[in-house]
């Protein structure tokens, strides 16, 4: 059994919590273009409240642990660890209670390189608790603006779990995915959910647009986010996100394993 403390040493030691990759500089650039409204990092959401970029920064102190200094401007951000393992703990209750109900639930990320594998790891195990996997709109056109223009990618599934893919991508189920912070993927699966009779997902499991998105339209969502991303802690805030666990989301897929894991366990799901 993996305990809170083990997983605290190992958050710390790869770089998930503690001191991470994420710079300072990202952190604030993000907090002002939310403040300013940019749907580049509103990931779906759509506040209620002002949330100028003093109250963001001190949303991401209460939430994450980072810095509420405004005068520090750079370095390397800081995410609590102790914060990160009450997070998972949430989020792990929100899987238990999913699966005694055998819930629909659906699963997707933009961070397909380093997330796939946490993210399969849950379906399977919500599978196999009886939760049926949802996989609506598979091969649907996705049309998505990014820095360089629009372009258009491919809604697909591996082992459960949605992302996007380039459509001249070679052959689909090998390569990863493209990464993407858009919330159209998610409303795009769950408007053919709904045209299709359903069934709906009752818990979507996700990351940038895919938790955001999901959120903003009424589905109870859950989810990790780093502290460059405030959209979705601005959710769970105004009440649109249930769980956001603070880390950072771009190490490597093999340190998510403590994590998946911890929550397996702690949900009663382990295999």
């Amino acid at each position: 059994m993996l305990t809170p403390e083990v997983l605290r040493t190992h958050l710390v030691g790869a770089r998930l919590a503690g001191t991470v990759a994420t710079s300072r500089e990202e952190s604030l650039r993000s907090y002002r273009l939310f403040a300013a409204r940019d749907p580049r990092v509103l990931l779906g959401i759509d506040p209620e409240g002002p949330w100028k970029q003093r109250e963001l920064l001190e949303l991401m102190a209460d939430r994450c642990g980072v810095s509420a200094d405004s005068r520090r401007t750079f370095g390397q951000d800081v995410i609590d660890p102790l914060r990160t393992v009450a997070a998972l703990d949430a989020f792990a209750d929100r899987l238990a209670d999913a699966a005694r109900r055998g819930a629909p639930v659906l699963l997707g990320t933009g961070h397909p390189h380093r997330l796939l594998g946490f993210y399969a790891a849950l379906a399977d195990a919500l599978s196999a608790a009886g939760c049926a996997v949802l996989t609506p709109a598979q091969g649907r056109c996705v049309d998505i603006t990014t820095r360089f223009g629009l372009r258009t990618y491919n809604l697909d599934y591996v082992r459960g779990v949605a992302l996007v893919r380039a459509p001249e991508a070679e052959r689909p189920g090998c390569e990863p995915g493209a990464h993407t912070h858009s919330p159209l993927p998610v409303r795009i699966a769950l408007a053919a959910a709904a045209e299709a009779g359903g069934p709906l997902p009752e818990l979507v499991i996700g990351d940038h647009g895919w938790v955001c998105g999901a959120g903003q339209l009424g589905f109870e969502a859950i989810g990790p986010a780093d502290t460059d991303d405030p959209a979705p802690f601005v959710g769970q805030a105004e009440g649109h996100v249930s769980v956001v666990v603070p880390l950072d989301d771009g190490v490597r897929s093999d340190y998510y394993l403590p994590l998946t894991r911890y929550v397996l366990n702690r949900a009663c799901l382990s295999q």
